[in-house]
């Protein structure tokens, strides 16, 4: 695992980045999301690593990451807290050699949190298409230069983003079948908002009115 580490670093070529093993696991984190497809590349060709595979692309929202849960349920964060990561949003990219039985996880933080935006694989790994399609319809993050970034589990007319942190539970809107018009329509969600806390960490009195 030691050699394997120093392999990682020189892969890096001077990009600026950090390597860490925790629990058996290896994670690269890009600090510049330009030297995405860089770094990509070199893993996949470079003879002592070989990253052949792409196995998983997904998003994360760590915009409550490093919280805490205060006595009413409630999330909070120290005013004086370290920021954990510099930005919002990121795409961690899930790689194995099997040439050398490796695995390893990169990371790379899309610097813009109101439009979040990282290079496409895709011309490195061609099955990233469907992964970073994925990430863009439930994270909202954008993969320039992919061919054809659309939705792909949610449905063409859906607001928003449903695995941001800020999505409401119950959704913007609902669709149903209208007889009259024969076809689907969208109308505002019918369902009340309404807070749901774990038992563990709900108040003493509360839902009581």
């Amino acid at each position: 695992m030691t050699a394997h580490l120093d392999q990682l670093k020189n892969a890096l070529d001077g990009a600026p980045g950090t390597v860490v093993e925790r629990l058996g696991e290896l994670t690269l984190t890009l600090h510049r999301a330009d030297d995405l497809l860089p770094v990509m590349a070199r893993l996949r060709d470079d003879e002592s690593l070989r990253f052949e595979l792409l196995t998983d692309v997904c998003g994360m929202d760590y915009s409550a990451y490093g919280s805490d849960i205060s006595e009413n349920g409630a999330y909070f964060a120290a005013d004086d807290a370290p920021a954990k990561f510099p930005h919002r949003f990121a795409a961690v990219y899930h790689l194995l050699s099997t040439a050398h039985n490796h695995r390893l996880r990169v990371r790379v933080f899309a610097e813009d949190d109101a439009l979040p935006t990282v290079e496409s694989v895709t011309g490195i790994w061609p099955n990233a298409s469907w992964y970073e399609r994925e990430a863009f319809d439930l994270f909202g993050i954008v993969f320039t230069g992919h061919a054809d970034l659309r939705r792909i589990l949610t449905d063409y007319g859906f607001i928003g983003n449903p695995f941001r942190k800020d999505f409401p539970l119950s959704g913007n809107v609902e669709m149903r079948y209208d007889a009259e018009q024969r076809r689907i329509v969208y109308q505002p969600v019918s369902i009340d908002p309404r807070e749901i806390t774990p038992r563990i960490v709900r108040e003493e009195h509360y839902g009581r009115h």
